[in-house]
């Protein structure tokens, strides 16, 4: 679908982008990205993908919104307190772009539906706190050929690298399996612009895969430590042969 003239006006500044331009926002606007988590790193990262013009965007997430969320996820205000975050979340992009889509999922990913739910997107962004449910998303995204783009935050850090099925290694290739007993967000606390500052790079990462610009954290995995102001990019392995989710054995 080809832009309108309210499209050019809104997207002016990224249209002057060479790396982006016309065929760059058309791309966007012909995308569908799932935004698994309306919380700290869902709530910059919809955001701005929304601002940015991208077509469809799912939220999913069963939880309502608490009083102690609002202190980094600025996708809610105190007035959306108990409200579910999933419908919260589609007012707020709806009330920053009426141009987009917004589908609310206001329900968790689990093994039974989440398989259903990915099918209907191109590209997976990982806005969880859970081990259990990052896993779970790179293994139904692996399985789909579906991109993600994984990303985790606690205290004062932050991650992010992107995974292209059977191109590059998939979280089971780099960690394993989910580590046992690790403390979340809500149990070892987060500064609030630390997912700021993650969930926007998830934003930039996934306009960057949809319209081909620049170079993607793919196979890298990039660290934030806001503590003392540093990011490092680390080479991450080679696809394990012997992973149960991406191996070729």
């Amino acid at each position: 679908m080809s832009l309108n003239e309210e499209e050019r006006l809104r997207y002016a500044r990224q249209l002057l982008l060479e790396e982006i331009g016309e065929k760059g926002q058309e791309k966007l606007k012909n995308a569908r990205v799932l935004i698994v988590g309306a919380g700290g790193l869902g709530s910059p990262a919809a955001m701005y993908l929304a601002a940015a013009g991208v077509g469809r965007i799912g939220i999913a997430d069963g939880d309502r919104v608490e009083l102690s969320n609002l202190q980094r996820q600025l996708l809610h205000t105190t007035g959306d307190l108990g409200r579910l975050k999933a419908e919260s979340a589609e007012g707020t992009l709806l009330a920053i772009n009426p141009l987009v889509a917004v589908t609310a999922i206001p329900m968790f990913l689990t093994e039974d539906n989440s398989g259903n739910v990915i099918a209907d997107y191109d590209l997976v962004l990982d806005c969880t706190d859970s081990g259990e449910t990052k896993f779970l998303l790179n293994d139904v995204c692996v399985s789909l050929g579906k991109p993600l783009i994984h990303a985790g935050i606690g205290r004062f850090r932050g991650e992010i690298t992107t995974i292209l099925p059977k191109r590059t290694p998939c979280l089971r290739c780099i960690f394993g399996t989910p580590p046992e007993g690790e403390p979340s967000p809500r149990e070892k606390g987060v500064l609030g612009a630390v997912p700021g500052v993650i969930g926007s790079l998830e934003a930039l990462e996934a306009i960057k895969l949809l319209t081909g610009a620049g170079e993607t954290l793919a196979g890298r995995l990039l660290m934030f430590d806001g503590l003392n102001m540093q990011f490092r990019t680390v080479s991450l392995p080679q696809r394990r042969a012997d992973c149960p989710i991406c191996g070729t054995k």
